[in-house]
């Protein structure tokens, strides 16, 4: 069994706010695979499918982004799921905007929520999806990445949010070392 989670902020007010495209790469799959999200437990919303013959949960914890470990940890020790099958898919303000990243572990860098899953769940071996959004330094950081895209900026990242969804597939489906030479190299870096 496999978990594919998306960070973000629940609530209209995020929605389609830079800091979400870790919720949208999962409202971006779930359509894709035919499953709908309405299961609320375990501090998150998800839904269940199958990838390649594997169970999957499509994941968005509602704990607000600095809290995901919480829900994290909840559903890997329910499921008694290792760290390995788990998927994280969230923004990169050290990416420039557009680019795909993925790494097969590493450290949560200067992002809040992955700071909270690497904290409840350990740092160890579990795949990161790194979507860039890249920063504005004439910005507050917070303003910047709870700002939503413009209409140009949502194109750019709607291609990248699909192509994301598309390497979660192919880490499921193959492996994450599959996944970073197809996506890694067509990405900006």
């Amino acid at each position: 069994m496999y978990i594919i989670a998306g960070l973000g902020n629940p609530g209209k007010e995020y929605a389609g706010t830079r800091h979400n495209v870790g919720y949208d790469t999962v409202d971006f799959l779930a359509e894709k695979l035919g499953t709908n999200l309405n299961k609320l437990k375990f501090n998150s919303v998800y839904g269940e499918t199958t990838v390649n013959g594997e169970k999957v949960m499509l994941v968005k914890p509602v704990t607000y982004m600095n809290r995901s470990g919480i829900a994290i940890q909840e559903i890997l020790r329910f499921y008694k799921i290792p760290a390995e099958n788990l998927i994280v898919i969230y923004d990169d303000i050290d990416i420039p905007a557009g680019a795909l990243r993925i790494r097969p572990d590493g450290s949560p860098g200067t992002h809040n929520g992955m700071r909270s899953i690497t904290e409840h769940v350990g740092n160890g071996g579990f795949p990161r999806v790194r979507i860039g959004i890249g920063r504005n330094p004439d910005m507050d950081l917070a303003d910047y990445v709870l700002q939503k895209f413009s209409l140009q900026e949502r194109d750019k990242i709607d291609e990248v949010i699909e192509k994301a969804a598309e390497a979660c597939i192919e880490i499921i489906s193959k492996n994450v070392d599959s996944a970073m030479q197809k996506y890694n190299k067509n990405s900006k870096q």
